[in-house]
């Protein structure tokens, strides 16, 4: 029994979690969502510097573009 409860709360977490993706946005709620602070990076221009400055002083670290030795040259 214990573990049919357990079951059934498992279970009904995961519905729960489900249901949440299926919320419609109404027309008039979507100029909301697109104001530029609501964005990921609401500048991705200084993102975009500020990510080359890091990977041309931190050569060692991978996993963005190519980069340089410490000095900021390419």
């Amino acid at each position: 029994m214990h573990q049919f409860k357990g079951m059934l709360m498992f279970s009904m977490c995961c519905a729960a979690l489900a249901i949440q993706g299926c919320a419609g946005v109404s027309p008039w709620e979507r100029g909301n969502l697109a104001k530029q602070e609501m964005a990921i990076t609401p500048n991705p221009n200084l993102t975009h510097f500020r990510d080359h400055i890091f990977t041309s002083k931190e050569a060692s670290q991978g996993g963005h573009s190519g980069s340089g030795g410490g000095c900021g040259c390419n």
